[in-house]
């Protein structure tokens, strides 16, 4: 019996949380992955230290590479920019796009909604299931409890100087002014965030630390995963997930 075909990617973005990304699609038999692209130029014939075709963004845009190397999606983790340069090859192929750019601007979302009428399309500045996890599980436990007291704590190692962007998208979602954020700076810290909830008589914590980039890549498949199950339409991380748990409670209420 034949296994499912697998989902071909190419990797936009080949910095360190790119590098970590490939490394956890190339391990998940879910995927193969079929080329990656690099914004620095690149000799032809270059491949990554696993072999994947290595390429720069003229040699996609400018050739026949994406008719000859066909992929079903894209995973981005490169720069603001690079969604403008390869939209039109989203639309012709149709690709599913997953795109972990923390600092878009107004133009830059207004283009990946457009793709959504054509592509499946995801966009979330932090692209970790446990975070996004963390601030669904927060916004309805203040929905329960509009009473608490909310803080936000997030550390970083010391050489972070602003203000976590995540904790920041954090505060937005639970609709609280940044200066509810407290930041630590110390040492080698990954990256470290807690909502905390202060009831009558009792505190309560959620909490996440990040220990490896390798964290995007499972975020990554997990979209990957959701939107080959959707149709064409602009998603955030959150409602794939939502619709994921939505799924996984009714099954296990009509087996119960």
């Amino acid at each position: 019996m034949k296994g499912k075909p697998l989902i071909r990617i190419g990797l936009i973005g080949h910095g360190k949380a790119g590098q970590a990304v490939a490394s956890v699609l190339q391990q998940d038999p879910r995927f193969e992955l079929a080329w990656v692209v690099r914004h620095s130029p690149v000799e032809a014939g270059a491949t990554t230290s696993e072999g994947v075709p290595l390429i720069d963004m003229g040699t996609l845009l400018g050739s026949r590479w994406s008719d000859d190397r066909p992929v079903d999606g894209v995973v981005d983790f490169s720069t603001p920019s690079a969604i403008h340069s390869y939209a039109p090859l989203a639309r012709t192929h149709r690709w599913m796009v997953v795109s972990a750019i923390s600092a878009y601007q107004a133009h830059d979302l207004d283009l990946a909604r457009d793709l959504g009428t054509t592509c499946r399309i995801m966009c979330s500045p932090n692209i970790t299931l446990g975070i996004n996890f963390m601030i669904m599980a927060a916004r309805w436990l203040q929905e329960i409890a509009p009473f608490a007291d909310i803080e936000i704590l997030e550390q970083h190692f010391k050489e972070k100087p602003e203000v976590s962007g995540t904790a920041k998208k954090i505060a937005a979602h639970l609709d609280l002014p940044e200066e509810k954020i407290t930041s630590l700076r110390l040492g080698g810290i990954v990256g470290h965030h807690e909502v905390i909830f202060g009831f009558p008589y009792q505190t309560l914590r959620i909490v996440h630390d990040s220990i490896r980039r390798e964290a995007f890549g499972t975020g990554a498949a997990f979209a990957l995963g959701e939107l080959a199950l959707q149709a064409p339409g602009f998603y955030t991380f959150d409602e794939l997930l939502l619709q994921r748990i939505r799924g996984t409670l009714t099954v296990k209420a009509t087996t119960h």
